[in-house]
């Protein structure tokens, strides 16, 4: 009853704000139906911290996707379902309901992209940058949210998003990546366990820790100071609730923005501080909690601030169906806030080709405790290793989309 009580005044609050609504209702003539999406490979070559075999050069079925957006009566729908073969599971990207009250306010209900930090992506690779491991870049939940273009240069959403987006299965997939875990595009926090750091000993104890993610609201501002040339802040406020205390603790993220374009050239930067407040199953405060996604599990630190910058160059070519090419450079440094905890570094080299329906990502990812360029997946957002070497991937990723 509560989270229901703190929803209704919210979007109380919003409409307040908004008094100039009026229905932006579409006419019979603007429905559509269309139905797309994408087939994905990766071709991968590593170098970790093992010695190398045969088996560090593969080639992975990474994914294929089924895309629908329609709109009937004003009402759109827009919905993407994935499949990961490599990782044995499938699940929803999003699937929402859309409105437009007026030309300036358009709402979403269901699973959508919570509005928070540079928007699609806080990246140009394939890879992301750091906030999308934590779930805070491309993040997907389940719940209300409203994108209101206040001014010529000023855009807010509004969001509430009662939990996380639905779990697909897990079928086990490639042993290379972990434990079992929630089938799921973006990541969340998860049930299962936690850690607690012992300055004593210098390890970390895992104890029994059944929480999650409830009851998130998220407010977003985007400025354009001039065309090309975005600024923005981003809040999120929310709880970590533990189903066997019957508790919750207050989870909060912010993060401030700059996406600049100048003719070729663009520069995305981030600021990103969070705090995911949780406790164990004892009622104490945890050092590391468990996010999942990709029917994968890991420890990530509970507190931390990010760095993130990207630059990338975009060159137009005409060579057969190759119409353009961007270079970039993409990088996050992981300030893990508990100082035992080594830090994260994330940079990833690259170019997208672009050839008609097809883009070619290459990559020569780079990373220290990266949870995914290592062979012993998962560990570095945790409590990390401070002697951790530079670990790479040269990762092609091959997409067809339709």
């Amino acid at each position: 009853m509560k989270a229901i009580f703190r929803f209704t005044h919210f979007f109380l609050f919003i409409f307040m704000l908004l008094p100039d609504i009026s229905v932006y209702g579409q006419g019979t003539d603007d429905d559509y139906l269309k139905i797309g999406g994408a087939v994905r490979f990766n071709i991968i070559q590593t170098w970790y911290e093992s010695e190398p075999s045969q088996l560090n050069t593969a080639m992975t079925w990474d994914t294929w996707r089924l895309n629908i957006d329609a709109r009937k009566s004003g009402i759109d729908l827009s919905f993407e379902y994935r499949f990961y073969p490599t990782f044995g599971t499938h699940f929803i990207h999003h699937g929402y309901m859309g409105y437009g009250f007026s030309d300036k306010l358009y709402m979403s209900l269901g699973v959508s992209q919570v509005p928070f930090g540079i928007q699609p992506f806080a990246s140009h690779s394939w890879w992301f940058q750091g906030p999308y491991y934590v779930g805070l870049e491309d993040d997907y939940d389940m719940g209300i949210k409203f994108d209101y273009q206040a001014t010529d240069k000023l855009k807010l959403s509004f969001a509430y998003f009662r939990q996380a987006e639905p779990e697909g299965p897990f079928a086990g997939g490639n042993v290379t990546f972990g434990n079992s875990g929630p089938g799921r595009y973006s990541y969340d926090i998860i049930p299962g366990s936690g850690g607690h750091y012992l300055p004593s000993t210098g390890t970390i104890e895992t104890v029994d820790a059944d929480i999650r993610e409830l009851d998130h609201f998220n407010f977003r501002a985007a400025y354009q100071l001039k065309p090309g040339i975005e600024v923005g802040a981003s809040a999120q406020l929310g709880s970590i609730y533990n189903s066997s205390l019957n508790k919750s603790k207050a989870a909060t993220a912010f993060a401030a923005h700059i996406d600049a374009t100048e003719g070729r050239w663009n520069f995305k930067g981030e600021f990103v501080s969070y705090n995911y407040q949780a406790l164990d199953n004892s009622g104490l405060k945890l050092d590391l909690v468990q996010m999942g996604a990709y029917g994968s599990a890991y420890d990530v630190a509970a507190k931390a601030n990010m760095y993130v910058a990207g630059l990338a160059y975009s060159i137009p070519v005409d060579f057969g169906p190759v119409t353009s090419l961007q270079a970039y450079l993409d990088y996050t440094l992981i300030d893990k806030l508990q100082d035992a905890f080594a830090d994260t570094h994330h940079l990833i080299p690259g170019c997208m080709i672009a050839a008609g329906n097809i883009y070619m990502y290459v990559d020569y990812a780079m990373g220290k405790n990266q949870p995914w360029l290592t062979d012993t997946f998962g560990k570095g957002l945790g409590m990390g290793d401070p002697k951790a070497d530079w670990n790479k991937r040269l990762n092609i990723n091959i997409g067809y989309y339709f």
